[in-house]
């Protein structure tokens, strides 16, 4: 029985560790889950593993894996005392690695304590066939992010454009993915992960539109390179908090059952 960790209980937390309760994750225990405030906790007294503010109680846990759905900071905070505390983690917030500096010393740490940083495909599809690209010379990665205006509220986006008054698409960023992941932490965390799977932070191109014509969050992904080329098209159902969609914790799930069974299909 696989031993995991949650950090953070929002949207996306409480999907994932709804479905490990539900038996959905394969042979996974939830046994913690580490938030910022917990009065914001209903009913955490009932709850059927610990719920705490306290990372040293946490990390105390004995836990195999531990999910980072919390964002960049909390990312920041706990990556390297997880990895160094014996335990594998998924990563959610991938756009923290827009900090190069973050993202190698996480990597020092992992190998020096035999641990691994395991990033699901989240909000995109196609992961294993960009990194099977990779291999060999691959020309060019894009993606083109459209998002309703609703998505965007919270962002510097605000300071661009009224929200409420758009009527058409409006690309409010073209640039490279490691621009993106720091202007948009919440909400582009999919170009950071193309870009660690392809051709790096700063080669992998990227267009952010807020579009009132589309009710979905979609993602288009172009590559080419030896292995041929690759275009996809995703789009994804909102979840209440409109910057992420189900997708992201269906796909940390997936990947729980991945670590759980002896079956593993796509990756």
């Amino acid at each position: 029985m696989l031993k995991v960790g949650i950090i953070g209980y929002g949207t996306i937390g409480t999907d994932v560790a709804r479905a490990i309760l539900n038996g959905e994750a394969g042979a996974v225990e939830l046994k913690a889950v580490l938030v910022r405030n917990l009065e914001k906790i209903k009913d955490r007294e009932a709850s059927p593993f610990i719920i705490t503010n306290n990372a040293e109680e946490f990390f105390s846990q004995s836990l195999d894996v531990v999910i980072e759905t919390a964002g960049h900071e909390a990312l920041r905070q706990y990556g390297v005392k997880t990895l160094q505390s014996g335990s594998d983690i998924i990563i959610l917030s991938v756009g923290a690695f827009s900090d190069d500096g973050l993202y190698q010393n996480m990597l020092h740490i992992a190998k020096e304590n035999n641990r691994k940083m395991i990033i699901p495909s989240g909000a995109i599809a196609g992961l294993d066939r960009i990194a099977a690209g990779s291999v060999g010379p691959m020309d060019e990665v894009t993606i083109t992010t459209r998002k309703p205006p609703k998505a965007w509220f919270g962002t510097i986006i605000e300071e661009q454009i009224d929200l409420h008054a758009v009527t058409e698409p409006y690309c409010a960023f073209e640039g490279v993915a490691r621009d993106s992941a720091r202007l948009f932490p919440e909400n582009v965390n999919v170009s950071a992960a193309l870009s660690l799977a392809g051709v790096g932070l700063d080669q992998t191109k990227v267009k952010i539109y807020v579009d009132p014509t589309v009710s979905n969050n979609v993602h288009e992904i172009e590559a080419r390179g030896k292995f041929g080329k690759v275009s996809l098209q995703i789009e994804n159902t909102p979840s209440p908090n409109p910057k992420t969609g189900f997708i992201v914790a269906m796909s940390t799930i997936k990947t729980l059952r991945n670590l759980s069974t002896p079956l593993i299909i796509g990756i």
